[in-house]
């Protein structure tokens, strides 16, 4: 997901997201402990998208104030 994609999103949208990748990521690190994926990089990735979520929840939030 580009940052570009994260600004056009509502923030309800974003907030819903989160909670999304962050399940996606837990099970993500589960399968990896389990058994080795395909392609760790996934889990490189998801953390990244998950990071620049909360960066622009948390921008949204200190504009509001």
């Amino acid at each position: 997901m580009k940052q570009e994609e994260i600004k056009e999103m509502p923030t309800q949208d974003l907030r819903d997201r989160l909670v999304e990748m962050q399940k996606d990521y837990a099970q993500l690190k589960i399968n990896h402990a389990i058994s080795p994926l395909d392609s760790p990089a996934k889990i490189t990735a998801a953390r990244k998208d998950i990071a620049r979520v909360k960066t622009e929840l948390r921008q949204r939030e200190l504009n509001n104030k």
